[in-house]
């Protein structure tokens, strides 16, 4: 299963300015329940409920992106680089979100809720990364360890770190990101893309 991200849900004008202190493990599991919480009442058509940001993280601006799989098989997943809203909203946006607007597959339906995990991912502010080259790219890239974006142009595309474990090899990860973002796999090898790197704080679901 590939954590590739829609970017459904890009903002230009986000801040970058983030606590990007380590969320503890009541604020993980706040989240994770606001996030199912989001899915199974706004799948059904219901009102979602106030928030109620506890922590002082919660209520600061915060990125996410969340994915939702069934049995490992990526299902929806959709996310912002940039924060823009407190944290414990932009996981319940994202989480309904992953499930109605990611363009690659069909709306998530009430009756797959039972089957459905979700896994939710923290970021950093994605930075430059400066390099000469294809050959200093590859070198500069940091397997699992950074996300990467890739942009063209209005043409931009990113994988989340996890994705390394399904891509290991930094020439195939690039080739594919290319591919995700609408161009010739060997694009980053033909020209200078801007590339910039983030990394995630990654939770998920522990279903018995």
């Amino acid at each position: 299963m590939k954590s590739v991200a829609n970017f459904g849900l890009w903002n230009k004008k986000a801040a970058f300015f983030m606590d990007t202190s380590n969320l503890s493990p009541s604020e993980k599991e706040t989240l994770l329940k606001v996030a199912r919480q989001s899915l199974e009442l706004g799948l059904r058509g219901e009102k979602l409920p106030p928030l109620n940001a506890e922590t002082h993280l919660l209520q600061a601006d915060g990125a996410t992106f969340v994915t939702l799989t069934i049995n490992g098989q990526l299902r929806g997943c959709i996310g912002a680089l940039e924060p823009y809203q407190p944290l414990i909203e932009d996981v319940r946006v994202h989480a309904l979100a992953a499930a109605q607007n990611d363009y690659r597959f069909s709306p998530v339906r009430p009756e797959e809720l039972d089957q459905i995990e979700i896994e939710i991912s923290r970021l950093t502010p994605p930075i430059p990364l400066e390099y000469g080259d294809a050959l200093d790219l590859l070198r500069k890239l940091r397997p699992k360890v950074d996300g990467v974006v890739i942009k063209d142009g209005p043409r931009r595309a990113t994988f989340l770190p996890q994705v390394w474990q399904q891509l290991p090899d930094p020439h195939v990860f690039l080739s594919e990101l290319c591919q995700k973002m609408g161009a010739p796999s060997n694009l980053w090898q033909q020209k200078k893309l801007d590339v910039l790197i983030y990394q995630v704080e990654e939770f998920h679901e522990k279903r018995e």
